[in-house]
């Protein structure tokens, strides 16, 4: 069984698909790439060449897949940062193609918007995109803090907000939230630093987890590491189909690969170099109940 993963791409780093595929692939999954950005580089650096690729394309890709009759093999969707909102059209539309031939088929969507201290850094439209039509598509989400408050328009500086905030997206269809990194007393204009720990939060409805690792002193987001965790989480929940085995598998995995990166001070996720943190990871962190 495959997953089909519809993302950005960057050729020099990790982003996007860049960041999702090879992790994939480490799990055991066979991955269709669909690029909806192509990018040399990602936008961090200040500058970059490449373009959005058109939403024909997009379709194009997917529609080949069909053509060959595979669809019925996806097990699973994932998509991430869209260049425009126009790129949309052919995610809802891969969804719905896929689910056609494999009804038990799940969709995740990372709902890439921005950041807190950054703010958005998508072009108008994309927001709405992700609040009104991929949102109640999904099956699984995983927004961090930022996108969390701006998909709900609640405060989420407090753990009974973010609460609230994770109530208020599951009413609109998501049966799974991952909230891929957690802050209390962090508001959304607040700049970045870190900070003792750095927390995630899971939410099945019905079930909810906190887990806490170290936070590592980066002097900035580390870019790639949002589109790296809704990659891991997906694939070991499409393994276990349990909440919190998956966050204890995913954090541990994450933070292997982060604290790899910073021991060697890599601007960029050292995903080759520390690859085995994705299999058997080197620390283990114990998920908590809410």
């Amino acid at each position: 069984m495959a997953i089909l993963s519809i993302q950005s791409h960057v050729v020099y780093g990790y982003a996007g698909n860049t960041a999702a595929v090879f992790p994939l692939q480490r799990l055991g999954r066979e991955v269709w790439a669909v690029n909806t950005v192509e990018f040399s580089n990602h936008t961090g650096y200040g500058t970059w060449q490449g373009e959005a690729l058109g939403v024909s394309l997009v379709q194009a890709l997917i529609l080949g897949l069909e053509e060959r009759g595979v669809l019925g093999q996806c097990e699973g969707i994932l998509s991430g940062y869209m260049g425009n909102a126009e790129v949309g059209d052919p995610v809802i539309q891969g969804v719905h193609r896929v689910r056609n031939k494999n009804p038990k088929a799940l969709y995740c969507c990372d709902p890439v918007m921005g950041d807190m201290g950054r703010g958005f850094y998508v072009k108008p439209g994309i927001q709405d995109l992700f609040k009104h039509r991929l949102l109640p598509l999904a099956d699984l989400i995983t927004p961090n803090q930022f996108e969390l408050e701006a998909l709900s328009g609640l405060d989420t500086s407090t753990l009974e907000g973010a609460g609230k905030a994770i109530d208020a997206l599951h009413a609109q269809g998501p049966q799974v939230i991952l909230v891929t990194s957690f802050r209390e007393g962090l508001s959304p204009q607040g700049s970045f630093s870190a900070q003792e720990h750095i927390d995630m939060l899971v939410s099945s409805g019905n079930e909810r987890y906190r887990i806490r690792t170290p936070e590592l002193p980066f002097t900035s987001v580390m870019a790639g590491s949002g589109d790296l965790t809704a990659a891991v989480f997906f694939s070991r929940y499409l393994e276990t189909r349990n909440i919190r085995q998956t966050l204890e598998l995913c954090a541990a995995s994450i933070y292997g690969i982060m604290e790899a990166t910073f021991k060697r001070k890599s601007r960029e996720l050292l995903m080759i170099q520390a690859q085995e943190e994705l299999v058997s990871p080197s620390a283990s962190f114990h998920a908590v109940r809410l």
